[in-house]
């Protein structure tokens, strides 16, 4: 065993800046009423010391715990296995670490899941919620709610209540929609076929009315509802070529699902694009760049929406702190998306 240096205090930090404890700890707490000159002093003492505040002090001083919980309502099987998630939580977390602020991520398999997250966001352990990838019977909404904390959504929200002040980012589904169908009408495509994402979730409702607003006549057999997944997609791929065999485009409602159908396509000797082509959507490139054919899709920035969810709450907590009130809160953002084109279509 070897000896360890003993962890500086915050008396130390007070002698070495020729201040009281007192004027100290509102300094390294975040405490206001302190002259610049002492601030200045403070601070040097604690870089030249090393001195880590104490975070349950700090706490009690400002309010604040530096912590943001990141709420998805899925399970962690989808969570782990979808590289949507990883680009969003990794935008949340570059712009969290920017500002010094830990993430906490909660997941949600089941009922039992939501009624413990709302305990802990209700238990003061974080200053607000991001969360995303709700359904529309989804209790965390009202959950969130009572317990007062504030929060950005990821997603146009789907409840109809009333609700006032709810701030969300999202994308635009439904005009991403649109431009992928209308490229593939384009293309001289007629019998073009749909694979949404879960109805109960608003970007797969939003994509499929952007593909109706298109396609005002669509046969009804050409749309199958999927689940954003591989699997999914291989299903939907082959219950719509019993259904209308001879279709010549496919949309679906993201590039996970796309791969799905591309391989269900090549298994029954159907060539992309020559005979069948598909647009995804999302542009997640190692799933786009590498499947065969190389997959067009609708892009939206899946990181952007994320650091903006992220910058939205932190200015929203701020706007709290400063007393600003309604005035200073944030508004909601959709980002625009772009179709990137490549062999498939």
């Amino acid at each position: 065993m070897t000896d360890t240096a003993p962890r500086p205090t915050l008396e130390a930090v007070a002698a070495r800046a020729g201040v009281s404890r007192a004027t100290a700890s509102r300094v390294v707490n975040g405490g206001d009423g302190v002259r610049e000159p002492l601030v200045a002093r403070v601070r040097r003492a604690v870089e030249e010391l090393g001195y880590v505040p104490n975070q349950a002090a700090r706490s009690l001083v400002t309010r604040r715990h530096d912590a943001v919980a990141v709420v998805i309502a899925e399970p962690e099987t989808r969570v782990f296995a979808d590289p949507f998630f990883a680009l969003q939580l990794r935008g949340i977390s570059k712009e969290l670490t920017a500002h010094d602020n830990q993430l906490v991520l909660l997941l949600t398999e089941g009922r039992d899941d939501h009624a413990r997250v709302g305990r802990y966001l209700a238990g003061g352990h974080v200053d607000g919620a991001l969360v995303f990838s709700l359904h529309l019977d989804d209790p965390l909404p009202g959950l969130i709610q009572h317990a007062g904390v504030p929060t950005v959504f990821g997603g146009r929200p789907g409840w109809s209540d009333g609700r006032s002040g709810v701030v969300y980012v999202d994308s635009d589904n439904r005009g991403g929609a649109r431009e992928a169908v209308r490229h593939l009408v384009g293309l001289g495509r007629t019998r073009i076929a749909h694979i949404t994402g879960p109805l109960d979730q608003t970007s797969a409702a939003d994509r499929l009315d952007g593909f109706r607003d298109v396609m005002v006549d669509a046969d009804p057999r050409l749309i199958v509802e999927s689940d954003f997944t591989p699997a999914g997609g291989e299903r939907a791929m082959r219950e719509l070529l019993e259904r209308r065999p001879d279709l010549d485009a496919v949309f679906a409602a993201n590039d996970l699902t796309a791969a799905g159908a591309l391989r269900v396509l090549r298994e029954r000797g159907r060539r992309v694009p020559e005979d069948v082509a598909v647009i995804g959507f999302d542009d997640m490139l190692p799933v786009a760049e590498q499947s065969d054919p190389p997959l067009t899709t609708v892009r939206q920035d899946i990181e952007e929406m994320g650091r903006l969810m992220a910058r939205l709450l932190l200015r929203r907590l701020g706007s709290r702190s400063t007393d600003q009130g309604v005035a200073g809160a944030p508004s909601s953002v959709v980002l625009p998306t772009t179709l990137v084109r490549r062999a498939s279509a």
